[in-house]
């Protein structure tokens, strides 16, 4: 048994640096600090903390079943743990930025956590080119779910609201995509809730950086939303560029057939992956998209 088994259990629900929102079993929230510069904890974690004055102080993090990571031009940070899922949030308008999407299905699949595409705004005329963009990721297994929050709130919210309970769903898109009509959806006292867990982090200045855990309901069982603002630069530097194509669906299924077991799929002779983008099998912007992430996880391991 841990030596801080005695200690009290609580779920993060808000952090802004190492400052942190703190829930408790019976719903009480308590701002806390980290115990010692070393140890670090995000949205998600389960934790040992115990009461210093009207504060608290973490003291453990418990085991974790996954990590997400972010990245900026400096260094690269965990911001969500213990996912069931993660939903991509994009848009038939504005147009959506595809590599920002292979990113996140990349880091999702590095982590194990299962992630589906949601495509909102489907009542707009140009609803079938935003499709023919997707197709890609329908081929290769991953679910596309459509929606129109602010059109029909009603039956997005019946389409949603089976994916999302008894889940911990990180939910991501960049703005202009529908996130937080999707949370006020699915959450009606959000709003109240990030407000509740900024006057606790006393940054109210801050809440545009501050990623925040919501309850769908009552109960353990209800599931709950994770928002991070912004649609988050997946960091990726944990995984080596040989390790790569092997976490994007339609390039796996085609690595047997390479005639080198190390082959890099972009110049060696033989190489099944290469084929098969010649064959139109992969999509041309997701062989791209491939190159550009090789080169950039090549250049920031060494």
């Amino acid at each position: 048994m841990s030596r801080f088994a005695a200690l009290d259990l609580g779920l993060v629900v808000g952090a802004h640096g190492r400052h942190l929102v703190v829930q408790t079993p019976d719903g009480t929230r308590v701002l806390c600090h980290l115990r010692g510069k070393k140890t670090e904890a995000v949205v998600g974690d389960r934790v040992r903390w115990q009461p210093t004055g009207d504060e608290g102080v973490i003291e453990h993090v418990e085991a974790r079943r996954n990590l997400l990571f972010r990245q900026d031009e400096w260094r690269t940070k965990s911001f969500a743990a213990n996912l069931d899922a993660l939903l991509i949030l994009v848009a038939v308008e504005p147009p959506f930025s595809e590599s920002q999407l292979a990113r996140a299905l990349i880091a999702a699949a590095s982590a194990g956590v299962p992630a589906w595409i949601g495509l909102n705004k489907t009542d707009l005329p140009t609803v079938d080119a935003a499709r023919e963009r997707l197709a890609p990721y329908r081929a290769m297994g991953i679910d596309v779910v459509e929606m129109a929050l602010k059109a029909d709130p009603q039956g997005s919210l019946q389409t949603l609201q089976p994916l999302l309970q008894g889940r911990t769903t990180l939910v991501l898109g960049p703005s202009g995509m529908g996130k937080s009509t999707l949370i006020n959806r699915c959450v009606p006292q959000a709003s109240a809730q990030v407000g509740e867990i900024s006057l606790a982090l006393n940054a109210g200045r801050h809440t545009t950086t501050t990623t925040t855990w919501y309850a769908l309901g009552e109960g353990p069982d209800a599931g709950a939303l994770i928002d991070s603002p912004g649609f988050q630069e997946f960091g990726l530097r944990q995984i080596a560029p040989a390790d790569l194509a092997g976490l994007m669906p339609d390039f796996a299924k085609h690595m047997g057939d390479c005639r080198f077991y190390n082959c890099t799929h972009r110049h060696e002779p033989g190489c099944g992956v290469r084929a098969a983008a010649e064959r139109a099998e992969i999509a041309p912007s997701r062989y791209r998209i491939y190159g550009e992430l090789f080169d950039e996880l090549s250049v920031t391991r060494y």
